[in-house]
């Protein structure tokens, strides 16, 4: 039904930027919300930042909240995850999803995701 497939991951410097990328296909929802989460070598699954495709709604993890930029670009179906000021607890492998609902950020909520893109220090 929906493929997802994320890019821009690789390695970077501490305090340094990076812009992930999600490219979406086979969508039939008409309303939807595309949400970024990160799964840490030592954490669980987390909830990062998410976006109402329709209205531009966003939510964002506390954790990230000013460095961090979810927006989409319609024309393209993408939605990107601006990442500013890393840290080394951002490394991880961030995944692209949608979930089929009005609005949420809850992990359970989504059904749909990518194969990942991995986010690492440059050492």
């Amino acid at each position: 039904q929906v493929q997802l497939v994320e890019s821009g991951g690789g390695l970077v410097q501490v305090g340094g930027s990076l812009r992930l990328s999600c490219a979406a296909s086979g969508r039939t929802f008409s309303t939807y919300t595309m949400g970024w989460f990160r799964k840490a070598p030592k954490n669980e699954r987390e909830f990062v930042a998410a976006i109402h495709w329709r209205s531009g709604l966003t939510a964002y993890a506390d954790s990230v909240k000013g460095r961090f930029t979810i927006y989409r670009d319609n024309a393209k179906n993408t939605v990107y995850l601006q990442m500013n000021s890393l840290k080394p607890e951002n490394k991880a492998v961030y995944y692209c999803a949608e979930s089929p609902t009005r609005f949420t950020t809850l992990r359970a909520n989504y059904e749909y995701w990518g194969q990942g893109t991995q986010v690492t220090d440059a050492s």
